[in-house]
């Protein structure tokens, strides 16, 4: 069925838009209820962008809770996976307190997640989904990366406390060398590793600038060894998604980028963010939450993104268009 676009507005035709992506690409719709057990959110509150829940009692004496969050019930309800992989997708409506307004609101999120034996390979199309997904909603996106096991490591190695730990994510996601700085000598974090936070800090930019300054400040002969071996591993993923984006059109959208942060209690690995023109906050965001899946007791592994449609504003990308609906 086509739609005029003069029948819908941008946030419509953006979510018909990305449905139609996502179907064609292999991923098949996950849908859920409008609630869970509030115990799912309780035991993952800091996972959530919201701590605000709306709670209510059922009429069997149990607390529920209108969802807040898509991936902790894609989680839930997808227990044994074994060596396959799941390529699932969602159009679903949350219930968070607006950081503009203060009030809760419900909110129109679409994404996808991939949940299983997950390879490079999976992870590679997952982020050229996500740039393709920026395609959609406007001609002028970035989708800023990172690999969050380097920080990771560098900060478990410093053996320091979880207020430190948060301390120092917040100091690189501001980009706020002088306070970084200022944390590292208090905490007694050695010169080497605080260094490295320090270089992590500055480097931004598209691929070909930004990895040959990451290679010399993560293996060079200063650092140690073992540091080197894990860090390799985490340049080389780098490299096999800047070699994915290759002849696909959309290679100027890449950014490499080590302030895209996140609790390392849940994540791991690659994570991202996506912006597009006139849009002034991240509108698409997602990464790898193997330690997500650890704490849900699940052995499989994860990576996924959402898009927040209520941070959309004028598309004009969009403007006009005509909207192909299936299914």
């Amino acid at each position: 069925m086509i739609i005029s676009g003069a029948e819908l507005n941008n946030k419509e035709k953006a979510m018909f838009a990305l449905r139609a992506l996502y179907s064609g690409h292999g991923f098949s719709q996950f849908r859920m209820t409008k609630f869970e057990e509030f115990d799912l959110y309780a035991k993952n509150r800091d996972f959530m962008d919201s701590a605000s829940i709306i709670t209510f009692t059922d009429t069997d004496g149990k607390l529920m809770a209108l969802k807040p969050d898509v991936t902790l019930s894609i989680v839930k309800n997808n227990r044994h996976i074994g060596n396959d992989i799941r390529k699932l997708y969602y159009t679903e409506n949350v219930y968070r307190v607006s950081p503009k307004t203060h009030y809760f609101k419900e909110i129109m999120q679409v994404g996808l997640e991939c949940l299983g034996n997950i390879n490079d390979d999976c992870i590679t199309e997952v982020l050229v989904m996500a740039a393709e997904s920026l395609d959609v909603l406007s001609e002028n996106a970035i989708l800023d990366i990172s690999n969050l096991d380097i920080v990771s490591h560098i900060i478990t190695e410093a053996n320091v406390s979880k207020e430190v730990e948060e301390e120092i994510i917040k100091c690189i996601s501001e980009k706020n060398s002088h306070s970084l700085s200022k944390i590292c000598a208090e905490n007694n974090i050695i010169d080497a590793k605080a260094t490295l936070l320090q270089k992590l800090v500055t480097i931004y930019g598209k691929p070909e600038l930004a990895m040959p300054q990451l290679e010399e400040a993560l293996l060079s002969e200063a650092v140690d060894h073992a540091d080197r071996a894990v860090f390799e591993k985490a340049l080389n993923l780098i490299k096999k998604i800047v070699k994915a984006f290759e002849g696909t059109g959309l290679e100027d959208m890449l950014n490499i980028d080590f302030s895209v942060v996140s609790d390392i209690k849940y994540y791991n690995g690659i994570i991202f963010k996506g912006f597009v023109e006139d849009v002034p906050d991240g509108v698409l965001s997602g990464g790898q939450y193997d330690k997500l899946m650890r704490n849900m007791n699940r052995k499989s592994n994860a990576i996924g993104f959402g898009v927040y449609m209520d941070t959309l504003g004028k598309l004009s990308k969009l403007d006009g268009e005509e909207v192909v609906i299936r299914g």
